[in-house]
């Protein structure tokens, strides 16, 4: 079962109504994997021809947090340390397929997996993320949905 997740109206690599931002939509397929697509356009390139690697690294990033928020409620948490693997160029205006899974889970840490697949299903990039919990002090005072942060259908965001 595929269930899409909440999106935000200005991240940058989820936000719906952000110009500047990719805009990716994330569904959960069951507890603890995630996955997106996307076609990066040409104006994020680095090398002509290739995603520039800071936008891959939050791609990856935003997908490893992602596969540990299909709990209920669902798990906020910030990326405390990331190590990526760049094994091939990710080419713009290609589809690319993204992939999160949750791993461990220990007290207020987890750890992800994300990975980049091109249009022929070859690994482009990798990371392995330590994640941390952001604090309930923190998520309990932000009304979410007033920040933007909800499930929007197709013709919203």
């Amino acid at each position: 079962m595929h269930t899409l997740q909440p999106n935000s109206r200005h991240c940058f690599v989820c936000g719906l109504a952000n110009p500047f931002g990719l805009g990716l939509r994330f569904y959960q397929i069951g507890l603890s994997e995630v996955t997106a697509e996307v076609t990066v356009p040409e104006h994020f390139q680095g090398y002509p021809g290739v995603v520039h690697g800071g936008v891959v690294a939050a791609m990856l990033d935003e997908i490893a947090g992602r596969a540990h928020m299909g709990g209920d409620p669902p798990r906020f948490m910030y990326t405390a340390k990331m190590d990526i693997r760049y094994r091939k160029n990710v080419p713009v205006e290609q589809p690319l397929r993204l992939v999160g899974r949750a791993g461990k889970s220990k007290n207020h840490t987890a750890t992800s997996s994300s990975k980049i697949y091109g249009p022929q299903g070859d690994l482009l990039a990798e990371a392995e993320v330590l994640l941390v919990n952001l604090p309930d002090a923190e998520i309990g005072r932000v009304d979410l949905e007033a920040l933007g942060w909800k499930v929007y259908e197709k013709e919203e965001g």
